[in-house]
C-alpha cells in the first residue's frame, strides 16, 4: 500500500508518516514546510528563488502593492516539476483544503492532478477551513479563535490568514475539494464539533506523537518554576498571547526569585523545542477547547500546558485526572493557575505525570497510524 500525504502542519504530517512507516506501509509526504517552523518534507514545493536571492524584495512590494504572493507560481512549478512523484497512491491524506499553499486558484488546478491520479483522497480537518470557520462564526459558544477580532474589528489585520477562506476563491476551492474527497477527518474537538453533523466527516482521530522520539523525564522542582512562552507572531492574538505576555508581567514582580520565565518569538522549530526543554510550564492557546500539536508535544515530555482541556474534550475521552490547565481568556484565571503552580509545585509533578500517560493513551503514533489506516480501509 502506497500513501501519500499533502502538506504540513504543526509536524502532524511528519508524525503521522513515521507512524505509517513503523506499520511498515511506504509513505510519500510532500508539500511546503509551514513558514518558520522549516519542517522536513520528502518532495518540497518551498519557493527558493523568491524566499532566499535578492527576488524576495520584490515579491514583498508585489505583495505589498498588489495583495498578490507571485511566489505561488514557484510553488506550482516545484510542483509540476515533480509531479511524477505523487501519483499512483492507494491513499491520499490532505493536511486541509488547502495542503500547497499556493493560491486557492492554483491549489484547484494542482489538486485535480492529485484527484484524477490517485486512488481514494481524504481531508484532515486542522488549521483553518470554510466549514470550521463558519461553524465558530455561528454558533453559541463562549470563545473561539477570532473571538479578538469580533471584539475588536480593528484587529483585522491580525486574522487576515484566517478570515481569507471566507472569500470566494476559497470557497471555490472547498466546494471543488468537498466534491472530490472521500471523507474529512476531524483532528480534535475542536473540528470535531464543527463537523459533528457533516455528511462527509469521520469520527475524531486525534493528532500522532511520536512517544519513541519525545523521552519522559520526570519532573522535581528543586529551585525555581520555570515557564516557557513562545509566541507565533502572524498568531499572536489568535492564540491569545497577549493574555500570557500581561499574566506573565504579573507574575515576574509577584514572584521574582520564584520562577524563571523565557519568551521567545518566530524562531524555527528545532530551535523552539530545545529551548523549552528546561521548562516546566509551556504557555500555548487560550481560544481553543483541546490540545494543537505544540501543547501535545509539550505534554509528552511532562510539561504542564496551559491550553484547552474544555468539558467536551474531558467528555468525549473520558479523562478524569488533571492533564494540563484549562485556558480561557480569562487574564485573572491565567494569573492564578500559575499562582497556585508556582505556590504547590507538587501539583506540577503530578499533572506532568497524568499528561505523559494521557499522551502515551490516547496520541501514541502507531496507534493513531492505525487508526487511519483502519479509516482508509472502511
Amino acid at each position: 500500500m502506497k500513501i501519500l500525504l499533502l502538506g504540513e502542519y504543526s509536524n502532524f504530517h511528519n508524525t503521522l508518516k513515521k507512524g505509517l512507516e513503523k506499520l511498515n506501509y511506504s509513505v510519500v509526504l510532500a508539500g511546503r514546510k509551514d513558514g518558520f517552523k522549516s519542517l522536513p518534507v520528502d518532495v518540497s514545493f518551498e519557493p527558493q528563488l523568491l524566499a532566499k536571492t535578492p527576488l524576495k524584495y520584490l515579491r514583498y512590494l508585489l505583495i505589498k502593492l498588489f495583495k498578490f504572493d507571485i511566489a505561488a507560481f514557484e510553488t506550482s512549478y516545484y510542483f509540476f516539476r515533480n509531479k511524477h512523484k505523487l501519483k499512483g497512491f492507494d491513499y491520499v491524506q490532505l493536511i486541509n483544503e488547502y495542503p500547497i499553499k499556493s493560491t486557492p486558484y492554483f491549489d484547484k488546478i494542482l489538486l485535480k492532478f492529485i484527484f484524477k491520479n490517485n486512488n481514494k483522497i481524504y481531508v484532515s480537518a486542522c488549521g483553518n477551513d470554510v466549514i470550521y470557520l463558519n461553524y465558530i462564526l455561528n454558533a453559541d459558544l463562549p470563545h473561539h479563535i477570532l473571538t479578538p477580532y469580533i471584539k475588536n474589528p480593528k484587529l483585522k489585520e491580525h486574522f487576515k490568514y484566517s478570515l481569507a477562506y471566507l472569500n470566494t476563491a476559497h470557497k471555490k476551492l472547498h466546494n471543488f475539494v468537498l466534491e472530490n474527497a472521500e471523507a474529512y477527518i476531524p483532528g480534535d474537538m475542536d473540528y470535531e464539533m464543527a463537523y459533528k453533523n457533516h455528511p462527509k466527516a469521520k469520527p475524531l482521530i486525534p493528532f500522532p506523537i511520536n512517544i519513541d522520539l519525545l523521552a519522559y523525564k520526570p519532573v522535581k522542582i528543586k529551585d525555581k518554576v520555570k515557564i516557557f512562552h513562545g509566541i507565533n507572531r502572524i498568531n499572536y492574538h489568535k492564540k491569545g498571547n497577549d493574555f500570557f505576555c500581561s499574566a506573565l508581567n504579573f507574575i515576574k514582580e509577584k514572584y521574582p526569585n520564584q520562577v524563571d520565565i523565557v519568551e521567545v518569538e518566530n524562531i524555527p522549530y528545532k530551535d523552539y523545542i530545545s529551548l523549552y526543554n528546561e521548562s516546566h510550564i509551556l504557555l500555548d492557546q487560550v481560544y481553543a477547547y483541546d490540545q494543537g500539536y505544540n501543547a501535545l508535544e509539550a505534554m509528552a515530555k511532562g510539561k504542564v500546558v496551559f491550553t484547552g482541556v474544555s468539558e467536551e474534550f474531558l467528555d468525549h475521552y473520558k479523562i478524569k485526572k488533571r492533564i494540563a490547565i484549562n485556558t480561557t481568556p480569562n487574564l485573572q484565571e491565567i494569573i492564578d493557575n500559575l499562582s497556585y503552580l508556582i505556590e504547590n509545585p507538587k501539583e506540577i509533578e503530578s499533572i506532568s505525570k497524568n499528561a505523559r500517560d494521557y499522551i502515551e493513551e490516547i496520541h501514541d503514533y502507531k496507534k493513531v497510524a492505525q487508526q487511519y489506516i483502519d479509516c482508509w480501509n472502511t
